[in-house]
């Protein structure tokens, strides 16, 4: 007898989260199962029952409430609603950062819901079941991260679209014809997003500025700047304002400071260096102590709260020191000229005078307003000239006057002394858990025209550590002064590293036999020190530089003081550098306030322009990176025929990582394009491992390469596998 076959059960439709979806994006609407069925688009009645179903459910269940009979609205505050950041994959999918989650929420490309990168958004966070990551849809932009952004066009007949090269934006742009401006096919262009209709696929925008052509260099640094929404030039106003500033030195004015005049002064700063911060005075006392002046350019003399100038300087918050130039905070004739602390001439400065004895422990300390005059400008090469040799006489390799010259005995003493003293306070804040980063910097060597001649590395040495430790000193006692009388006051923070990120480290090292000790804070702090030292010179050592960079929390801005982890600081301001830096100047602001006897100023005011300062350094920091990125890109395009030695820096399954040994330009190796086997990541090695030779290529093999592809618009190097170092 022949099997009847049962006719499969229709599985019924769950629509609770549909709905609930609907209800938060109308969070001030009803709807009643038929609005909910029409938005669906579902007319028959199984459906419709099945809402109705599902309405109930959700009612009883409190995650929704029924208004008047038959209509509901979504729950005011709902357990599975949640404020947070978007945080872009370059996959088209996104993840959603909010501290009520340990592990951040998976959202898939299409429940994006025209969301974009640190946008700040409301999701919906679906049922989270046991061992599975929790995924999220967006019901809600809350606010743009940003609307402004830099692509190439392409002009169509009746519209256009532009595309970015950054990986993080999922959508082009559709430029109406009317909004396409003075562009042309193909340029470089800034757009604003003015909308993204519900039903539309990619935002609708404006031509705001057309930048250049692409792959010129002028275009590629202000496409740069523009991408970061940082300024290229100052508005004619505010320059017109600051040509205007009377910046004459007064005999009224010096009669109001101390007069440091005669007290034997000098700057040390890089070569090419045209703003001088800082001057450091020394005069030995009767009774063998030193007495020190750490003096600081007076900005916030010539900077005047509520002026345009001001107001500039404060959007700003910092000057943006790009490959081939700068964007400074102030006009030039500020930041180059009145404020600048040039030889040969008297200034305006706020000092911090320190009396230290011969162990460089600080006996006496002075603050306040001063008038000062350089006897001698220094660059740094000339200074560790002094140190290292103790003669007098600067050769012409060395002189950055073009010329051999003879430094006079009392500066020659001074730099000496000080550079002994400055050792001793290292050496005490090494002792005290202070973590040593001596990052290699890359610099270029540029024609007249801004290409790319060569490379060469910036390395700290003696005198700049002599400079960076009285800097240190200054920045520290201005910090604790104020700190310990408990007013308001900007602080300089830096939170302790984050451990699952040292772990993530310690994971990469171990594969160069290094590790790191993790019983208790010192520990930590002395064990990268002593891996800092080991791995000096090596061919990781750059590698091993960027890893325990990037395991440390960020320093930032505020009034709230957690203390400085990395230098071991319990109170520690920025107070050196208010010709770059806005901070600065409210410190400098904020002291001279509290040394007139004001009472503490609004917490909450100030920590709103921590905030905003913070957030600009961010955005000057990453523009600085993609303009090395892009100098990188540009000196290798000019290689293409070369073969250089690299070192794997990392391993993904879609390739190698190969930073080059001779210039730390670092570009990818494709797997596709490795022929001497076929080759398979292997997550637990963290290698790429031969199906055949069972060969592997790991972190830290030095392998030789080839220019594949320089992409100056990504900013991005493609090289092609010649061979492994053997």
């Amino acid at each position: 007898m022949r099997k009847r076959l049962r006719k499969p059960i229709k599985k019924e439709k769950d629509f609770s989260d549909k709905i609930l979806k609907i209800l938060a994006q109308n969070p001030n609407k009803g709807f009643n199962y038929k609005q909910i069925g029409a938005t669906l688009e579902l007319d028959d009645t199984q459906s419709r029952n099945q809402i109705i179903k599902d309405l109930k459910l959700l009612a009883a269940a409190k995650k929704i409430i029924e208004t008047e009979p038959g209509k509901y609205l979504v729950k005011a505050i709902s357990q599975d609603y949640y404020e947070g950041t978007i945080d872009m994959t370059g996959r088209k999918t996104a993840y959603f950062i909010c501290p009520d989650f340990e592990e951040d929420v998976f959202i898939p490309t299409n429940n994006l819901n025209r969301a974009l990168d640190k946008d700040k958004v409301k999701v919906y966070v679906y049922n989270r079941r046991k061992g599975k990551r929790p995924e999220g849809e967006v019901i809600e932009v809350v606010e743009r991260a940003k609307t402004d952004f830099v692509g190439v066009i392409d002009i169509q007949k009746n519209f256009a679209f532009v595309s970015t090269a950054n990986p993080k934006m999922y959508t082009d742009i559709f430029i109406p014809k009317d909004k396409i401006g003075e562009a042309e096919q193909g340029d470089v262009v800034l757009v604003h997003i003015e909308d993204w209709p519900k039903r539309a696929d990619s935002p609708f925008g404006r031509v705001e500025k057309v930048l250049g052509k692409p792959g010129e260099h002028d275009t590629e640094i202000h496409a740069i700047l523009a991408e970061y929404g940082l300024p290229s030039e100052f508005p004619i106003e505010v320059e017109t304002f600051a040509q205007k500033i009377d910046t004459t030195i007064q005999e009224s004015e010096i009669a109001k400071r101390r007069d440091m005049r005669d007290t034997l002064t000098f700057t040390i700063d890089p070569k090419d260096a045209k703003d001088f911060d800082d001057a450091l005075s020394f005069k030995k006392l009767e009774n063998g102590n030193f007495e020190i002046g750490v003096h600081i350019a007076d900005v916030s003399y010539y900077l005047e709260e509520g002026t345009i100038l001001d107001d500039e300087a404060y959007q700003r918050a910092t000057s943006v020191y790009l490959v081939d130039r700068v964007v400074p905070m102030l006009p030039e004739v500020l930041s180059n000229f009145a404020c600048s602390l040039r030889p040969q001439e008297e200034k305006y400065t706020f000092s911090a005078i320190f009396e230290l004895d011969a162990k460089a422990k600080v006996v006496n300390q002075w603050f306040g307003r001063t008038v000062i005059f350089s006897d001698q400008r220094f660059a740094y090469e000339e200074a560790q000239y002094i140190i290292e040799t103790k003669d007098n006489t600067i050769p012409i390799e060395t002189s950055i006057t073009g010329s051999s010259y003879v430094v006079a005995d009392e500066i020659v003493e001074a730099t000496l002394k000080m550079d002994e003293l400055a050792k001793i306070l290292r050496r005490n804040r090494m002792n005290e858990g202070a973590i040593s980063f001596d990052k290699v910097e890359v610099k270029f060597n540029l024609d007249k025209e801004g290409e790319p001649e060569g490379v060469y590395f910036k390395i700290a040495k003696d005198a700049n550590h002599l400079i960076e430790e009285f800097m240190l000193l200054a920045n520290r006692k201005v910090a604790e002064y104020i700190g310990k009388q408990k007013k308001t006051f900007i602080y300089r923070i830096h939170d302790e590293p984050n451990e699952d990120k040292l772990i993530a480290m310690q994971n990469v090292i171990a594969k160069f036999g290094y590790k790191i000790d993790f019983r208790n804070k010192g520990d930590i702090s002395k064990s990268l020190n002593a891996l800092m030292e080991e791995v000096s010179g090596k061919k990781e050592q750059n590698l091993i530089d960027t890893l325990a960079i990037r395991s440390m929390s960020k320093a930032k801005y505020s009034t709230d003081n957690i203390g400085h982890y990395g230098l071991a600081f319990d109170y520690y301001s920025h107070f050196t550098s208010p010709i770059r830096r806005y901070p600065d100047v409210m410190v400098h602001r904020l002291l001279q306030f509290y040394l007139d006897g004001g009472k503490s100023v609004d917490e909450e005011t100030y920590e709103t322009k921590c905030l905003h300062s913070s957030t600009m350094e961010g955005l000057a920091t990453n523009a600085e990176r993609d303009s090395i990125k892009y100098m990188q890109v540009k000196y290798m395009q000019n290689h293409e025929e070369q073969e250089f030695l690299g070192v794997i820096s990392g391993v993904t399954e879609w390739g190698i990582y190969v930073e080059i040994i001779e210039n730390k330009c670092e570009g990818m190796v494709r797997i596709r394009d490795i022929k001497e086997d076929y080759y398979t990541f292997d997550e637990k090695q963290y290698a790429l491992v031969g199906a055949t030779s069972h060969d592997l290529l790991q972190l830290g093999d030095e392998i030789y390469v080839k220019v594949k592809n320089a992409d100056l618009v990504k900013k991005q190097l493609d090289f092609n596998f010649i061979r492994r170092n053997n």
